[in-house]
């Protein structure tokens, strides 16, 4: 709750409850003894369902004593009824028991800051006398009573910041003494009703933070007495209505992250004399800044950043002293001329400002020196997105108050200024994205309250200080995109609060990776394209946290370590581009969550290995490491393991395939369009008929011929499984490929299977694992090459239609991994399959 509304909250209540106070001294005598044990008996029955172990504050709830005596009850003067009941902030939990309905003359009930859950009864309806009902903070769920509309002598109604999911009902104008209504931070959806309008005595209404759609309606415009209006983050659209520029009572008007657009009136500040909170952020808005604004000179808070403004920022900031926020960024605001940025000057007046934004506008030219005049009390001050140029000023050392600097993406030039080292209590820096250049100076060192510290971007040289080791909150660091050199200093690595990135990438960084063992809680680590070397440390299987891990593009040699297994939540690994030699390690197929490992580029060698990651190709890169088992000849003989993987393989040709068929499609359809356009404007061109046979059987005639392209297909997959060429010296006196295998097919196809397909196929027959049968293998070669002869009958005529190429070799691969239990391709491919043949 803001100061304001505090302030408003408890004022209004002490109107209400004070008139309560004289009415107790008036009571009239008729009430009898029954009734206060009536009271008594449901405040009994209000605690058995209220735990207050941590406070145990309801100890006085006795059943030996009066009710009038006990914690957070208030009676008449003559001690005969309960009128008003305060439990707030006691710690409570449990739920309201619907025997609070039988506290017939309660005119207070105030339950606030408390963990109360379970639903609003309906007996709170009968509750008639309720003035203020306050049970904001809890953990109220569920709809809201429709009888609580009956409440007509209800003034405060607050169920603010808690987990109700309701309309507002359309009779709530039935509560015409309503003063304050609160009901932001629920999931109160539907629109706003009309009907609020009509409740002349509203001064407060607070929405904010809600599921609240549709239009403001423009009934709020009638409410004269308003104060507050705050309609923030909810899913309001269109315009505001003019009606409630003239509610010249207004004092904090909020309306941010909406769909809200429209001009803001330039005379608001005329109309809106009081107004202390302005909060038109996250919106559509358009137009300039109203000028008026500035000329309120009460005014705390202007904040519009998110919108589409335009135009430079109007005069009259220096008007402003009791501004403590002034937000504009993220809009289309430029600075025009030598004096475009004055209005920083101005805001020197502003001897209260703690937050400044101006990031992500069009904003041009040299920060003035006198940025540090501004407010000892600025926390915050975002400058970065823009177009600012020249250097730091070292002045920006006096902000003593800075929390957070943020000067990033802009054109600023020069060296990083020693004196931000005086920003003791700075914990976000960010100058990333600009043209800094020189040493980072050693003063940075001295900002131990840093938790995030982003320079990079930038140009700088040098070696990463020593003295960011008193950097003992840091969760971030990036300073990536330089050309630091040197080594990387292991006090950087012994900052245990790391948790969130450290990236080094694409600097000059050289010598071997010193142990990381202490980032146990970093989920990033980048320390790609540099000149790193030696090998990599066992100690980041310490880094349990980590989920990503970039070493690529260094000079890194040795064994990729087999306690990288042991990091069960890593997502991303790439070790690329480096000199690792030795074997994949088989513990990466323990990471469950990898989706990517990169591998590439290195001088590995052996058996790939086949499970975890590995089962999905497309997310596993290892080109570039010549002696891995990446085909069939590099399974050695006399393995007995081979036939284990031979399924795997053959499957995994069928797939590569099927893609190299979805291929053919897309060219079949390209060259279709190609030919068509060609024609279209050669029409009137003589042609000289000069296609040859042999062109016509590869597709390569006048017209896009898909039975020709059809035909390559064919010729490929026979020369893939046969092992022979088109071209063998064998084939003589009319013999060629498809007739080779024609001869053979069916009765004899071992005879044209390439030998070392074979020889897996029927090696060590007594294997548990060949079982299933070297038939079923011999089953699938035998349907790839009824495919690949279907695709290559003389007459185009007869050839398969391109369509069912696929959904054949689809079937029989699905066949083979359906028989040996080898997972599926994903869901997304098959679609694309699906797609394609269309």
């Amino acid at each position: 709750m803001s100061l304001f509304s505090h302030l408003l909250f408890h004022s209004a209540l002490l109107v209400i409850l004070f008139p309560l106070a004289f009415h107790n001294l008036i009571v009239g005598v008729s009430s009898t003894t029954l009734s206060i044990n009536t009271d008594k008996e449901a405040l009994i029955s209000l605690k058995s369902q209220l735990s207050d172990e941590t406070s145990n504050q309801l100890s006085s709830w006795r059943q030996n004593s009066s009710p009038c005596n006990w914690t957070g009850v208030l009676c008449n003067n003559l001690g005969e009824r309960v009128t008003g009941l305060d439990l707030s902030g006691l710690g409570l939990s449990g739920q309201l028991s619907p025997y609070i309905g039988n506290l017939s003359f309660l005119e207070s009930l105030q339950l606030q800051g408390n963990q109360l859950s379970g639903v609003v009864p309906d007996q709170i309806g009968n509750l008639f006398r309720l003035r203020v009902l306050n049970m904001n903070s809890n953990r109220i769920e569920g709809m809201l009573p429709s009888n609580i509309t009956n409440l007509v002598e209800l003034q405060i109604l607050d169920l603010s910041l808690n987990k109700i999911v309701s309309r507002i009902p359309e009779d709530i104008s039935n509560l015409n003494k309503l003063q304050v209504l609160k009901l932001g931070g629920n999931s109160f959806y539907g629109a706003i009703p009309e009907t609020i309008g009509n409740i002349s005595s509203l001064k407060n209404i607070s929405f904010g933070t809600n599921s609240l759609s549709g239009l403001i309606p423009s009934e709020l415009g009638r409410l004269s007495n308003l104060i507050e209006l705050d309609l923030t983050i909810n899913n309001l659209t269109g315009t505001i209505p003019q009606a409630i520029y003239n509610l010249s009572s207004l004092v904090n008007l909020a309306v941010a992250s909406n769909s809200l657009w429209g001009e803001i009136p330039y005379d608001i500040g005329l109309k809106l004399p009081k107004l202390l909170v302005f909060n038109f952020c996250i919106n559509k808005f358009t137009g300039r800044i109203p000028g008026s604004l500035h000329n309120l000179t009460n005014i705390r808070v202007i904040r519009m950043a998110n919108n589409l403004l335009e135009g430079t920022v109007p005069p009259g900031l220096g008007n402003l002293p009791s501004l403590h926020m002034y937000n504009i960024g993220k809009n289309r605001i430029v600075s025009s001329g030598e004096r475009g940025l004055d209005f920083i000057t101005s805001l020197t007046n502003s001897t209260f400002l703690n937050f400044l934004a101006i990031d992500e506008n069009r904003l041009e030219g040299v920060i003035p020196e006198s940025i540090g005049n501004l407010s000892k009390e600025l926390s915050n001050l975002y400058m970065g997105g823009n177009r600012f140029n020249g250097s730091i000023p070292t002045s920006i050392g006096n902000l003593s108050g800075l929390k957070l600097l943020n000067l990033s993406y802009n054109s600023i030039t020069g060296d990083i200024p020693h004196e931000l080292g005086q920003l003791e209590e700075l914990r976000e820096l960010s100058l990333a994205g600009n043209q800094l250049s020189g040493s980072i100076p050693n003063s940075i060192g001295n900002l131990i309250n840093l938790i995030n510290i982003d320079l990079s971007r930038n140009e700088l040289v040098g070696e990463i200080p020593t003295s960011f080791a008193n950097f003992q909150n840091l969760i971030f660091m990036d300073l990536s995109i330089n050309k630091l050199n040197g080594s990387i200093p292991k006090e950087i690595l012994n900052l245990p609060t790391l948790s969130k990135i450290l990236n080094l990438s694409v600097n000059l960084l050289s010598g071997p990776i010193p142990q990381v063992g202490n980032l146990i809680g970093v989920a990033t680590i980048d320390f790609s394209n540099n000149q790193l070397s030696g090998g990599i440390p066992s100690s980041f299987s310490n880094c349990r946290s980590l989920e990503n891990l970039f070493l690529s593009r260094n000079m890194l040699s040795g064994s990729i370590p087999t306690t990288l297994g042991d990091l069960r939540g890593l997502e991303t690994l790439d070790l690329s581009s480096n000199q690792l030699t030795g074997s994949i390690p088989t513990q990466l197929q323990n990471l469950h969550v990898l989706h990517l490992l990169n591998l590439s580029y290195n001088d590995l060698e052996g058996v790939i290995p086949s499970g975890g990651v590995f089962q999905n190709p497309s997310n596993v890169h290892l080109e570039g490491n010549g002696k891995l088992c990446l085909d069939l000849s590099c399974v050695p003989h006399g393995s007995g393991r081979r036939n284990v993987k031979l399924p795997i393989i053959i499957a995994a040709v069928v797939t590569l395939v099927l893609c190299l068929t979805i291929g053919l499609v897309l060219y079949i359809k390209n060259r279709k369009v190609k030919v068509a356009a060609e024609k279209s404007s050669d029409l009137l061109k003589p042609r000289i008929p000069m296609v040859s046979y042999d062109e016509l059987q590869y597709g390569w005639g006048e017209k896009p011929s898909a039975s020709g392209d059809v035909y390559s297909f064919g010729v490929v997959l026979l020369e893939l499984f046969s092992g022979k060429s088109p071209t063998d010296e064998s084939f003589t006196g009319g013999l060629s490929l498809t007739r080779f295998v024609q001869s053979a097919f069916k009765d004899n196809t071992v005879q044209v299977i390439d030998p070392q397909l074979l020889s897996l196929i029927f090696h060590d027959a007594d294997d548990p694992f060949n079982a299933k049968g070297s038939n079923t293998q011999l089953h699938c070669v035998d349907a790839i090459l009824q495919v690949a002869l279907s695709c290559t009958a003389d007459n185009p005529d007869e050839r398969i239609d391109i369509k069912d190429v696929v959904r054949q070799l689809k079937a029989t691969r699905d066949s083979l991994m359906k028989q040996y239990e080898i997972k599926s391709p994903s869901p997304t491919s098959e679609h694309y399959f699906q797609v394609s043949i269309k």
